[in-house]
């Protein structure tokens, strides 16, 4: 059987998924940068907004730092 993969993850595994330390991961929830949910009161990341952050850096729509 196939494993789906998550709609959501922990901002420690978001963090993971994209090389980032935790706290930055809490950075970019913070500017708006990455959209999170509340679920039951935990707090989640959308992996199709990680995708996206990693297809728009990828792509050079991410800006930050470059100069």
């Amino acid at each position: 059987m196939d494993k789906q993969k998550p709609l959501f993850v922990r901002p420690r595994e978001a963090a993971a998924m994209i090389g980032a330390g935790r706290s930055k991961i809490y950075e970019l929830i913070a500017s708006g940068e990455i959209p999170s949910v509340r679920i039951g009161g935990m707090l989640r990341v959308p992996v199709a907004a990680l995708e996206k952050l990693a297809r728009d850096a990828a792509s050079g729509s991410e800006l930050s730092g470059a100069r």
